[in-house]
């Protein structure tokens, strides 16, 4: 199986719940499509410095990541992020990689928006059970 890529659209959680409060117009909430490789590897979502800074997401705290070549590095950790693709969203940090690294979609929040890679078309689904909206296992 080769890369899989993803259209998704990251949202500044902060930004969303300004607006629940009534202190920020839905407008002005900062967001943006990005594509992202998805990794199931990878544990959680991860963002570039490029992006943190566009989306201006607050640093909660550092945290080491081990590395695919077995390094171990400290990044930081942003949030919250809001991520949607298609029909499901999930709310979830991210951690920020150098730069303009590539942005990795990692197993919690493919778990969390119930949501699938198909073998044969290389691509990000939908779980085909649950087509109309995430069904999670509570056991």
């Amino acid at each position: 199986m080769g890369l899989v890529y993803a259209e998704i659209e990251l949202i500044n959680g902060g930004d969303l719940e300004l607006v629940r409060r009534g202190y920020m117009d839905k407008d002005e909430v900062k967001r943006m499509y990005v594509t992202a490789l998805v990794d199931t590897g990878a544990y959680m979502l991860c963002v570039n410095e490029n992006i943190q800074e566009q989306l201006q997401l607050s640093v909660l705290e550092k945290r080491k990541g081990q590395m695919a070549d077995g390094s171990v590095k400290e990044y930081g950790v942003v949030g919250p992020v809001e991520l949607k693709f298609r029909n499901r969203r999930t709310l979830c940090n991210a951690m920020v990689l150098p730069g303009d690294n590539e942005l990795l979609l990692g197993a919690i929040p493919l778990e969390d928006m119930d949501v699938l890679i198909h073998p044969l078309r290389q691509e990000l689904i939908v779980n085909p059970d649950h087509p109309y909206f995430a069904q999670m296992k509570l056991k």
